[in-house]
């Protein structure tokens, strides 16, 4: 009892020593910190983030065991390493700081999620895909999750609109202008058309896939988006996610197939989301329900 006496003791000593400007000049360090932690989740630099963190940890290494020609090797690098950063990342800071002078208060800490958006899309999404694959209509559609495609929509036309059937048709008419490049989806809405993907680079791929399929692997292969495509020589409906290719699926799967990855249960875990594609995979053949090309 008495060491516990001691110990609030202790605290409170502690606190009285704590003042508001404290608390203030915290709270910011965190809010800035967490903006920066956020940035780099939903960008491609999160392997850069990993990179750098090693070269650190060497360091700190190579100075606690006193490797001398090791820790000067790498302290230079750290040296001209902080300039190299600022350049490498110069879209994601300046990204930041533009969110940081056109968000308004209230946008700081809202929630950037609209399932109620998200479903809409997905059922509208399955409706038009499944016009498109009777037509024999080529589609590429991408549906953003944690990394963001700025960079991929700058190559096309931004756009900002809802999701629905017939807009997905139009724009993927083979006459359109857009038709050719990648309709983007943030949070359930239409953020990008006519927009480039990177391709593939998986030699191992079948030979009758196509430049379309190529991108929407691409870009699969580089982010944590799922990527719906529509082939515009025979109509079948493809899903590719994590470099992995889902084809020859049916409207029904492509719909539980989409739930499954951009509305998954909050107490989903990470082994979980792949749940239907271990189902499809079993399933490989004539039922509709899906093919698997990959690495």
């Amino acid at each position: 009892m008495e060491h516990i006496y001691q110990f609030l003791q202790w605290s409170l000593n502690y606190l009285r020593l704590v003042h508001i400007t404290d608390i203030i000049d915290i709270g910011i360090m965190a809010f800035i910190i967490y903006k920066l932690i956020l940035l780099v989740r939903r960008s491609s630099s999160g392997q850069v983030a990993k990179g750098v963190m090693l070269i650190l940890a060497a360091l700190w290494a190579s100075s606690l065991l006193q490797l001398s020609t090791v820790n000067f090797f790498l302290g230079k690098m750290v040296e001209w390493g902080v300039l190299a950063l600022v350049i490498l990342f110069q879209p994601e800071i300046r990204k930041f700081l533009e969110q940081m002078g056109s968000s308004r208060l209230g946008d700081v800490f809202a929630h950037t999620e609209a399932p109620d958006e998200i479903e809409h899309a997905i059922q509208q999404t399955v409706e038009a895909y499944a016009a498109l694959s009777k037509s024999k209509t080529g589609a590429l559609m991408v549906f953003e999750r944690k990394n963001l495609f700025d960079d991929a929509i700058k190559t096309g036309t931004a756009l900002d609109c809802s999701v629905s059937s017939e807009l997905l048709k139009n724009l993927f008419w083979n006459k359109a202008p857009l038709h050719d490049g990648a309709v983007i989806v943030r949070n359930g809405r239409i953020v990008g058309a006519g927009c480039v993907l990177p391709l593939s680079g998986n030699v191992n791929l079948s030979r009758d896939l196509g430049m379309r399929h190529r991108a929407g692997i691409g870009a699969s292969e580089h982010s944590d988006a799922v990527v719906a495509i529509v082939s515009e020589e025979t109509g079948s409906i493809s899903v590719a996610v994590g470099g992995m290719l889902k084809r020859h699926l049916a409207p029904e799967t492509l719909d539980r197939l989409l739930r499954n990855e951009l509305m998954p249960l909050k107490e989903e875990t990470d082994s979980q989301k792949f749940r239907l594609f271990g189902l499809i995979r079993g399933r490989k053949g004539g039922n509709g329900d899906g093919e698997e090309e990959g690495e």
